[in-house]
């Protein structure tokens, strides 16, 4: 007779090891393997395992907290670490513990925006207000000839150009403009600068076959187009322009550089006399015929780019705006003063 039982025994020890087995497969899968929502969850410093538990069954994203403390005991897991995360119900037991224990999937905190058109200035002011960095922090950083070198030597299109002497910023018009996030006040400079230029790197890459051929003149052309225009078209039309001039020995006229080059907010009137005063910026300057600014006068964007990229052909050397940033487009010398002059009789001249 016990001869008979022990086999109905093991079987059935067999069979329920095996339920418990599938049991546990069930429990420690994916809530829900389709889903893509994210899921933010804050763990606490001070949290204890089983709180943490409770806090992943509540937001189902586990299916059961017992089966979790259960994975942590057998596999002998790290600690959890506290933070903001973003976790999804696709993720099964093993994925979201290692998410925690590794600081996997944590939620970036600190928001930095860095708009087209901005300058260097702009972006250690931001740094400044949303990290533990000051403003002249990440300008001596970013004005570091060890740093830049050590930079020019990782991405292609940073050139020994930027390392001129009369450059304010070296790094103007490098810097991809863009909402970039980054997990706390801590965040290195070095970690910020190369998000951005990794974005740079990824816009510049489509253009790569004509923007290698001198990064510096299309970065620079972009600059000015960003804040000569108001758009793709037009900018591509500005910047057909500006080739038109260069190539006939003429001054760009750019007042965008002026204010550049006396670092006046263009929110200011511009003194006229400074159009005349010498500045490797200034292109509205007698010595600067035919002659580009020495580097970028602000961070431009994709579109900008594309103007520098693949500027319009056109016979045109002269262009204005008006005060509702309307752009019109002149041959010659005297059709550009009387559009002028038409402007200021309408009341529509900016100045």
């Amino acid at each position: 007779m016990k001869k008979k039982i022990l086999p109905i025994f093991i079987i059935l020890i067999s069979l329920a090891l095996v339920g418990v087995g599938i049991a546990y497969a069930y429990l420690s899968s994916p809530v829900d393997k389709n889903s893509t929502e994210e899921i933010q969850i804050e763990i606490k410093s001070g949290y204890t395992s089983r709180k943490i538990a409770e806090v992943l069954e509540e937001k189902g994203l586990i299916r059961n907290k017992y089966v979790f403390l259960l994975e942590l005991k057998i596999y002998k897991r790290g600690t959890l670490k506290a933070g903001t995360y973003s976790l999804n119900k696709s993720m099964n037991l093993q994925e979201i513990i290692d998410s925690l224990e590794n600081s996997k999937g944590i939620t970036l905190n600190v928001k930095i925006t860095f708009r087209e058109g901005e300058t260097i200035t702009d972006l250690a002011k931001v740094i400044e207000k949303n990290t533990n960095h000051t403003y002249d922090e990440v300008i001596e950083k970013l004005n570091s000839k060890e740093y830049l070198n050590e930079l020019i030597s990782k991405y292609w299109f940073l050139t020994e150009d930027i390392l001129d002497e009369n450059i304010y910023y070296p790094l103007e018009g490098y810097l991809a403009p863009n909402t970039y996030h980054f997990e706390n006040e801590d965040t290195s400079i070095e970690t910020i600068v190369k998000t951005m230029l990794d974005e740079e790197d990824k816009i510049l890459s489509k253009y790569k076959d004509v923007v290698m051929k001198d990064p510096h003149y299309y970065l620079t052309m972009a600059s000015i187009t960003q804040l000569e225009g108001t758009n793709e078209e037009n900018r591509k039309m500005i910047a057909g322009i500006f080739e038109n001039r260069l190539k006939v020995g003429m001054n760009l006229g750019s007042d965008v550089t002026t204010y550049y080059a006396f670092q006046i907010k263009m929110t200011e009137p511009l003194d006229g006399s400074l159009f005349q005063k010498s500045n490797p910026y200034n292109t509205r300057a007698a010595d600067m015929g035919g002659k580009m600014p020495i580097g970028p006068i602000c961070n431009p964007d994709e579109s900008s780019i594309i103007s520098a990229v693949s500027p319009t052909e056109s016979d045109y050397y002269f262009f204005v705006a008006d005060s509702e940033k309307n752009i019109y487009y002149s041959k010659t010398d005297a059709e550009h003063q009387a559009t002028i002059a038409r402007l200021k009789k309408e009341g529509k001249w900016l100045w």
